[in-house]
Formats: C-alpha cells, structure tokens, sequence
C-alpha cells in the first residue's frame, strides 16, 4: 500500500478524542475508558476505518478498538469516523500488542494484514506463532480470531498456523460475497470493497480456542 501523506496530519489527531496516546498505560482498565463494562474487540491493521466505522454503528453494545502504526492512515480514520463513542484508536505496531491487554479482548480481526509473501518474512505475518503467543495474553476467556484477506497465500498459511496453534476453524469460505449466510452480517473494509468490485475472491475463516 502506497501511503500518502496528510497535511495537517498532527493537529487533526490532535483534537481527537477517539484517539488514545497512553495505551500502555490503560492495560487492565480498558473498560474504565469507555466508561461500561461492554465486550472488546480489536482490529489489527484498521486502515481508513470503513471496518471499524461499520461494525460499531451496527453493534454500539460492543467496545471497538483500532490498532495502526501509521500516522498518515490513523489521520485519515480519525476524519472518516468522527467522535463515534464505542470506538477508539491507538497508534503503535502490532508487536506491542501484549503490552496494551491484560485478558481483556473477546475477539481480535485481522482484515487484509500484510501478506508479507516472502517466505523468510513468514515470522512478520500477523497469523505466525510469534503473534498468536502474544495473542494469548490480550484474549479474555475464549479466544476468537476473524480473518478477512484476498490473498490465497496468506490464508493457506494462516489456516495451517492457527490449527497448529490449536484454533478450530469455523465459516472458512473461499468466495466470501457469494457465500449467502456468511456474507449478509458481513461489513466491508475500504480495501475489500476495492477487491470485490474487481471481483477478485475474498476469504475468511472465524478461529476459536478455548
């Protein structure tokens, strides 16, 4: 992704309350910031912010954190989603996820992550032994990790690192828009909506641990 630089990036952020610039600080008090005691889920990766947009105006009884290292890309998320109150977004890299949720998130998404498709970055994939290890530590009770990408590499590898990890999978689909019961609750990210208007496949697999 080619990413472009927004003017005025810092003042935009600046003056948003969605943003939040301690999250180290908030580890184990993430409900006290939203002020309820509602479910977390955390997207890894949000991009512009279409995803998370979506799903908090659709389910406002669900706490929606964004995760992206990017200021440029937080920047533009930050004008697209406004001051919608069941949302907040951290700036920072996927590494330090571990040091920001104590068993606090019910359910993690992985939209369209970078595929890194060279076998010798496969470490660097958001679905490798390295994450799903620190994934363990933010999960509260079960585990659940939504995956959404066009790429068949990444999904055969992350099919295969999640059940050797000991997730089961559920609603696998290799054609995620023509697949009826999977795609009526399904919203799309900026990147998907792109993909799927060139009608390239989309897949997805819903993962679970005890």
């Amino acid at each position: 992704m080619r990413l472009r630089n927004v003017r005025n990036k810092e003042s935009i952020m600046a003056v948003s309350n969605i943003i939040v610039w301690n999250p180290k600080d908030k580890i184990g008090h993430w409900q006290e910031e939203f002020q309820n005691e509602n479910p977390i889920h955390v997207e890894v990766g949000m991009g512009k912010g279409a995803f998370l947009k979506g799903m908090a105006e659709k389910y406002p009884d669900i706490n929606f954190i964004g995760i992206e290292k990017y200021d440029s890309v937080v920047a533009r998320a930050v004008e697209h989603i406004g001051d919608i109150p069941n949302i907040r977004i951290i700036r920072m890299n996927a590494l330090e996820i571990d040091e920001v949720f104590d068993h606090e998130v019910e359910r993690l998404y992985l939209n369209f992550s970078d595929p890194w498709p060279k076998k010798r970055w496969a470490k660097r994939r958001l679905t490798s032994p390295i994450f799903l290890e620190k994934y363990d530590y933010i999960f509260r009770g079960q585990k659940e990790i939504v995956q959404k990408t066009d790429n068949p590499i990444l999904f055969t590898y992350s099919l295969e690192s999640l059940s050797q990890y000991g997730y089961k999978l559920y609603n696998i689909s290799l054609d995620l828009h023509k697949d009826e019961e999977l795609s009526k609750d399904n919203v799309e990210t900026e990147f998907e909506h792109r993909f799927a208007n060139l009608g390239n496949p989309i897949y997805t697999v819903t993962a679970r641990k005890e």
